[in-house]
């Protein structure tokens, strides 16, 4: 009995424990958010960062607003001789903060760190390539997402990709799909939803679309999405959401399906911001 009441105990010092910390977080984004935005990081937003122009007044302050909260929170690293600056802070900031306007801010809970080299690094990857074997070997890559703990961006992708917002590729938008797309401890392309009942509609619009885009891949068609986004389902829902942001007036008239699921998910509508 002395055991059982000594875990309760325990529990309920952990369950304190938890609303505290929420309760020192929350203040802390409460002084954030009501903190002036630095005007220097207004500017690198204004000359780096073309999206940001194209928002409207009430989600430009809510970008503001979430870029200083992304940045209190989460630690950014230089590797390759890449010395951190804030341009290279507030890009990456603001690619990440674009997936979470209007939506509840929780700021990739799993998320601790940003790696970010200079240019395409190399890493180990082990692959499948069927029948129970797999190979290992190094890949060259721009960017990945690890299911517990960091974000790794090329810097000169990062930089390409904010100034260039129309021609779908957006490692930043990418990568940090891929976080969303993990937050329930799975890679599997379903991120979590607002309602139980979202799912069935969603996989089935995903899959459909998916499929669509394999077969578009298999026989060397054109897309207005990337053939990449063709890997997976993880791919497909990253690509899908560097299409949704950066082609939003093709992607709703080639998949108006599509483009309408990710619309009520990400609670936006780029089309609006082409139009004007």
């Amino acid at each position: 009995m002395r055991i059982f009441f000594l875990f309760i105990a325990a529990v309920a010092c952990f369950l304190l424990f938890l609303a505290l910390k929420k309760m020192l977080r929350d203040r802390r984004r409460r002084q954030l958010s009501a903190a002036p935005f630095p005007p220097e990081w207004d500017t690198i937003l204004e000359k780096k960062v073309a999206f940001y122009r194209r928002l409207p007044d009430n989600l430009r302050e809510q970008l503001r607003r979430d870029i200083r909260i992304f940045l209190d929170e989460k630690r950014f690293e230089g590797l390759g001789g890449l010395e951190m600056t804030d341009e290279i802070r507030v890009t990456i900031a603001a690619g990440a903060c674009l997936l979470l306007l209007n939506r509840e801010n929780r700021n990739y809970p799993g998320l601790i760190s940003i790696l970010v080299y200079p240019g395409a690094y190399v890493a180990e990857e082990t692959a499948h390539i069927g029948g129970g074997v797999y190979v290992e070997g190094p890949v060259v890559r721009l960017g990945e997402s690890w299911k517990h703990g960091s974000v790794v961006l090329a810097w000169d992708n990062v930089k390409q990709g904010a100034l260039n917002p129309g021609d779908g590729h957006n490692v930043v938008l990418h990568e940090f799909a891929h976080q969303l797309d993990q937050e329930d401890g799975l890679a599997d392309g379903a991120p979590v939803l607002g309602e139980q009942s979202g799912y069935a509609v969603w996989a089935e619009i995903m899959n459909e679309e998916y499929e669509r885009l394999r077969e578009i891949s298999e026989h060397n068609g054109e897309s207005v999405m990337d053939e990449y986004g063709a890997t997976d389902p993880a791919e497909f829902f990253a690509v899908a959401t560097e299409t949704f942001f950066e082609k939003p007036l093709q992607l709703k008239k080639k998949s108006p399906y599509l483009y309408a699921e990710l619309k009520e998910f990400y609670k936006v509508d780029p089309a609006e911001w082409y139009q004007n």
